[in-house]
């Protein structure tokens, strides 16, 4: 249920249960985990779903026996920010729950029109992931944070566009085109100029 393609140093990483929203198993979480911990010499990393969503979160049934508070969560989220190459989350569609944790660790993200973005922890009784608070606030302010976490309101493409929350709206058949169109200098680029400069993004 995750897809892995390498071609020409970047590293396409697809999650596919798209009958169930994409939400994620442990098995799946584990996965994506030593996926993204492997991933050291990848120039680029694109993190994509199939299907209309690109995730739910964790599925709900794992969530209720212990997934929800899992440290999957914050392993999966680390192991993506201490990538050295590239990574870009092409979201083909809404984005939920814990699966917003691995979209916010990574460098860009990028959309299609109709993704929703909402994250109903408090809701369901739970706390978010230990980071996505702060990694959250860093890209759109606390207050805007607090409205999503707190308020728990649905963000739309163009308002997350607009917080700066994902960084640009793709349609749907241009979206990975657009993805690995971003990717394409840094993978010329040699490595430790490519590498030197996310670090002095860091």
């Amino acid at each position: 249920m995750i897809e892995l393609a390498q071609d020409g140093g970047i590293w396409t990483v697809t999650l596919n249960r798209p009958e169930k929203a994409n939400s994620l198993t442990e098995d799946m979480l584990r996965e994506l985990c030593e996926i993204m911990e492997r991933a050291g010499d990848a120039r680029a990393v694109i993190l994509t779903g199939r299907g209309k969503i690109f995730s739910a979160g964790a599925d709900l049934d794992a969530a209720r026996a212990g997934l929800a508070v899992s440290d999957l969560w914050e392993r999966l989220s680390g192991a993506i920010v201490a990538l050295n190459g590239l990574t870009i989350t092409a979201l083909n569609g809404t984005l939920a729950g814990g699966s917003t944790g691995m979209a916010l660790a990574c460098d860009i993200r990028i959309a299609v029109p109709d993704a929703r973005f909402f994250y109903p922890v408090m809701k369901l009784g739970f706390l978010p992931q230990p980071s996505d608070p702060a990694r959250m606030s860093a890209l759109i302010g606390p207050a805007r944070t607090k409205l999503i976490l707190m308020g728990g309101q649905k963000v739309t493409a163009d308002e997350a566009l607009a917080f700066g929350l994902i960084d640009r709206i793709v349609e749907q058949d241009a979206l990975m085109e657009t993805a690995n169109a971003l990717c394409a200098d840094t993978v010329a680029a040699p490595q430790n100029i490519a590498h030197g400069i996310k670090a002095m993004c860091r």
